[in-house]
């Protein structure tokens, strides 16, 4: 059976005329005759009687369009499911975060992403390096800054404020540290290259810089020296874990700012707009 000529029949008896199913069809009047004769010619029956302008269902006609509601249910959800297909977002997505946020957040905030969109591949480029977006390095980018590049287009997500973290076993052997001044009597765990950029780390170097014995370019690394015991380490919140212990919050330094970003010439393409919503609901939360 025919599909089109069984639906332009089915416009028909709802619509009353062929006008009428034309412009439901988005046709013209010759084609909806022209599939109406060819239905018929193919059934074998006569499907209307004409009355003026209006055509009426015969006895046919009327057992026909009971059955023919079924048939049209059918295939309309075999449209959907077709077209459902074809505009399921598919993929590869580049996405460069410090290691910290790469190797802790990333992993949980695309979790159920996998299973929504599992054509959509997931690259993670961990560098503390800004790539080059405008070579197509990376599509989206986890950025720690307060003054993300104006060539680049999103939105900051969260901020993490800062605090002392060592391992208990560090804390036992060490004078109480109470205070910040108690950090001359301690082994500290700084930053180097870049990291000397954020203000907690300046702030680090400039008052007590003669303490401190390790210096990281990745906060990841910092916080598992810190771990094995090598000193007082200055992190962000996010990496506080069971191996160590916040000692001291540090409120009065700047929050280090979450930026997620993009190209202008990216942000409408699917799968990278699903990815970037994805990341912004788990940071936001």
């Amino acid at each position: 059976m025919d599909w089109n000529g069984l639906k332009t029949f089915l416009s028909i008896a709802q619509a009353g005329s062929l006008a009428a199913a034309a412009k439901q069809l988005g046709v013209n009047h010759s084609t909806v005759y022209r599939r109406l004769q060819a239905f018929e010619s193919e059934l074998g029956s006569k499907l209307f009687n004409q009355v003026g302008n209006q055509y009426v269902l015969t006895d046919i006609g009327e057992n026909l369009v009971a059955q023919g509601a079924d048939i049209q249910g059918a295939f309309n959800d075999i449209e959907r499911t077709l077209v459902g297909k074809e505009q399921q977002p598919k993929g590869l997505v580049k996405i460069t975060a410090p290691f910290n946020i790469a190797n802790q957040i990333l992993p949980n905030a695309l979790k159920n992403f996998r299973h929504e969109y599992p054509d959509i591949h997931i690259e993670v480029l961990s560098s503390n390096q800004a790539l080059n977006m405008n070579s197509r390095m990376a599509d989206i980018a986890v950025r720690a800054t307060a003054t993300p590049p104006e060539h680049l287009i999103g939105r900051k997500v969260c901020e993490f404020e800062w605090g002392l973290f060592a391992s208990e076993n560090y804390l036992k052997q060490t004078p109480a540290l109470t205070s910040e001044t108690d950090l001359n009597q301690h082994h500290l765990i700084g930053g180097t290259g870049a990291m000397l950029d954020l203000p907690a780390f300046s702030w680090l170097e400039k008052h007590f810089g003669h303490n401190i014995r390790t210096r990281c370019d990745e906060l990841t690394a910092m916080s598992y020296f810190a771990q094995q015991h090598q000193g007082v380490a200055l992190l962000p919140m996010d990496q506080n874990r069971p191996e160590i212990k916040l000692v001291m919050p540090l409120p009065h330094l700047p929050a280090s700012q979450i930026w997620l970003l993009t190209h202008p010439d990216l942000r409408k393409t699917e799968r990278i707009r699903l990815v970037m919503e994805a990341l912004t609901q788990y940071f936001e939360n």
